[in-house]
């Protein structure tokens, strides 16, 4: 056997490449992950999910604390620095790494390292950091190479004092005011933690709404909510310039508007890694995004090659990247995939407090002139809610007029991206078990935050009878 030769190459260990190589490992090929860094996890790990999620959950805990009542007799308010928050979130980085290290031990798939160029349709050349190159050949190649934040050529990210949706993890200091630039996920969920800590955000939109794939209400509820926490949000705005100086940043705006900062957080758009791979050499030709072009089972322009997760754009989601993982694999395997994806990916978003849905929105319904109804579920009307004092946030359900058929779930407020799976749990469901009766039969606990079903699916029933 040559050492050198595998049935499948994967490039790129986030939850994508990860997907792919356990599934195709199980189904008896000889795999090999071939990972730029020296830790497997990709940017999920390392720089996106895992670390900005233990930030928010602690900042989230910290407003809690020192917004109780309880509490506050036992003290005064505590504070604690973005340094302090950002040491948590590295112990849990060093779990999933070691955790993650581990699936490839048990699956003898070989972690390989270093920077990978196609020399050829077949041929891949290895560059580690000795600068040494080793030749490695396979049947199947896969790419799950992820993304990193678009960095326009006219913005100095190397001052100190602006940063990238990456560059901010290694921030050693809490500044007084942050500029965000770019009212997307990652620049909402950042507005949420640093106002958490006491900072003043500065939150430049540069479309006409917040998260606009949301359904209205959601984006308005998080809207408000940022603004009454003290958010100031600007829509329909984009730069002029971006200057960093000693004491902070000045963004100037198209529309005259000079906003003033201690640091800017540019986080508008992503790029997908695939610069300095040699794809064009073999007929595949990412776009000006770095993302590449693939077919319904995830096939580029050269069949045996393939690309899944951030890399080739929408959704953009880890948890949708791990299923595009298996199902790729299983289509290596045996040609077809009988598994079918989903076709109704949930959506979570970390705010404080955070949104998840899953299904239509109301505009979508409206314009595709399908007959709806709402029920609704308001947190402050829920005993656990009442209990933990988490009353911000409303459950809210879509379904047919007629058939009761669920459309869409959206929730918004604490553990909304826990809640939401209940109901797409229902909607995936084959007719007619897919309809508002099973909450409306359903015992639940007492009290839970699940119960929330309950009291919409009558709120929404009463509307139609």
């Amino acid at each position: 056997m040559n050492d050198s030769h595998y049935d499948t190459l994967v490039l790129g260990s986030g939850p994508a490449g990860e997907g792919a190589a356990m599934q195709l490992a199980k189904g008896g090929q000889r795999v090999a992950m071939v990972e730029r860094l020296r830790e497997v996890g990709g940017g999920c790990t390392h720089w996106g999910t895992i670390p900005s999620k233990s930030l928010r959950h602690n900042v989230r805990r910290l407003m809690e604390y020192n917004s109780s009542p309880l509490f506050r007799e036992a003290g005064e308010p505590r504070h604690l620095s973005f340094q302090t928050m950002l040491n948590h979130a590295r112990n849990v980085i060093d779990q999933q790494v070691g955790m993650r290290s581990g699936f490839y031990q048990r699956n003898d798939v070989p972690v390989l390292t270093g920077a990978a160029r196609f020399e050829d349709e077949h041929t891949l050349a290895l560059t580690g950091g000795d600068g040494r190159t080793q030749r490695l050949t396979a049947g199947h190649f896969l790419i799950a190479t992820g993304s990193r934040p678009y960095r326009p050529v006219d913005v100095d990210f190397t001052h100190p004092r602006i940063h990238d949706s990456d560059q901010i993890l290694s921030l050693e200091h809490t500044p007084r005011s942050v500029i965000i630039y770019g009212a997307g996920v990652i620049g909402s969920e950042y507005a949420s933690i640093f106002r958490g800590l006491g900072v003043k955000v500065d939150l430049i939109n540069t479309r006409e709404r917040m998260l606009e794939f949301l359904d209205d209400e959601i984006s308005d509820a998080i809207s408000y909510h940022l603004r009454e926490h003290g958010v100031i949000l600007r829509h329909r705005e984009q730069y002029q310039s971006i200057q960093g100086d000693d004491d902070g940043v000045t963004l100037a705006l198209q529309s005259g508007k000079r906003v003033r900062g201690d640091l800017l957080l540019w986080a508008n758009g992503r790029s997908g890694n695939t610069d300095g791979m040699g794809l064009e050499a073999i007929g595949i030709q990412p776009n000006g995004r770095g993302q590449v072009r693939v077919n319904d089972s995830f096939q580029t322009a050269q069949p045996h090659v393939y690309a899944i997760g951030d890399v080739i754009g929408y959704p953009s989601l880890a948890s949708a990247a791990y299923d595009q993982g298996r199902y790729a694999a299983t289509h290596m395997l045996d040609g077809q995939c009988d598994y079918r994806l989903a076709h109704d990916v949930p959506t979570g978003i970390y705010t404080i407090p955070e949104i998840s849905s899953v299904g239509r929105t109301e505009r979508e319904l409206t314009d595709a002139q399908v007959p709806y109804e709402i029920g609704h579920a308001f947190f402050k009307d829920l005993a656990r809610a009442q209990i933990s004092g988490q009353t911000m946030g409303m459950l809210k359900l879509l379904f047919h007029t007629d058939t009761l058929e669920l459309l869409g779930i959206h929730c918004f407020g604490d553990q909304a991206a826990e809640i939401v799976h209940i109901g797409q749990a229902i909607m995936a469901q084959p007719a007619p078990n897919n309809t508002l009766r099973y909450f409306l039969n359903t015992t639940f606990n007492y009290p839970t935050m699940a119960e929330g079903y309950r009291v919409a699916a009558l709120n929404g029933y009463n509307r139609v009878t």
